[in-house]
């Protein structure tokens, strides 16, 4: 499998793959890369409907020449704890960044909650923040201030009384359940449509059916959220190596 940076040629069958409303697995099979490297690549170049291959690579390039060796190396052979290959979760950290944007957060959002979700503390001041993914404070400062009004985050002061920003894994519950509430003044405005519109006409039906779903819906989810909370609160499993061929004895 090939690796390295796309070439121009490979991202014209990337736009030309998404003119053709192929899924992001198929182009990716196409050119022999990780389904990864496509939707990275796209979701960092406009996204899907905005995708063009010229603009692509010249920004591409451009963020390669701002991009210090130096710094490049250094952010790499930066020492991690629990013997982690640095280079290894450097590439985990943009594809799960990828997989955030893809569900909706803009770059830097995605960026930030990654690296506070790939921290062994969950926590980290806007200094360690900017440092980190090597942008301007400003920067943090805005991602920030769009994950806290969605209840992603949350602001800890320390014993030094500086800012920390936090997730830990009450905050995910909170934030599926604010997600899930988030839908009931959808639900009510729709309803409204139906008094409006009239209860019997096919434009008051299609906003009630609407209503039901997202009722059903939320319901649902927060149903869900409370009966799994506890998992949220419990340490996984770690097989040990005697468990792992136990099971595989067992399994043959």
């Amino acid at each position: 499998m090939p690796g390295g940076r796309l070439s121009q040629q490979e991202r014209q069958q990337i736009a030309s793959g998404l003119a053709d409303s192929l899924p992001y697995a198929e182009i990716a099979r196409r050119l022999d890369r990780p389904t990864s490297t496509i939707t990275r690549e796209v979701m960092r170049n406009g996204g899907p409907t905005a995708y063009r291959a010229d603009l692509a690579h010249r920004a591409t390039e451009r963020r390669a020449h701002r991009r210090s060796p130096s710094s490049s190396r250094g952010a790499e052979s930066a020492p991690q704890p629990h013997g982690r290959d640095a280079r290894a979760v450097a590439e985990y950290e943009e594809t799960f960044t990828t997989v955030l944007m893809t569900s909706g957060l803009n770059r830097m959002a995605a960026r930030v909650l990654t690296c506070l979700y790939t921290t062994d503390s969950g926590s980290l001041t806007a200094s360690e923040l900017a440092r980190h993914l090597q942008v301007s404070p400003a920067s943090i400062s805005k991602a920030i201030a769009f994950l806290e009004s969605q209840s992603l985050v949350r602001r800890h002061r320390d014993e030094r009384r500086r800012d920390l920003y936090v997730v830990d894994d009450e905050l995910f519950y909170q934030a599926t359940i604010a997600s899930a509430r988030a839908n009931d003044q959808l639900v009510e405005t729709a309803r409204q449509g139906v008094a409006v519109l009239g209860a019997h006409t096919p434009a008051a039906a299609r906003l009630e059916n609407i209503a039901r779903f997202l009722d059903f819906m939320s319901e649902s989810i927060t149903r869900a959220a409370e009966q799994a909370r506890e998992v949220l609160h419990t340490r996984p499993a770690t097989a040990t190596p005697q468990d792992q061929s136990g099971q595989a004895a067992i399994r043959s």
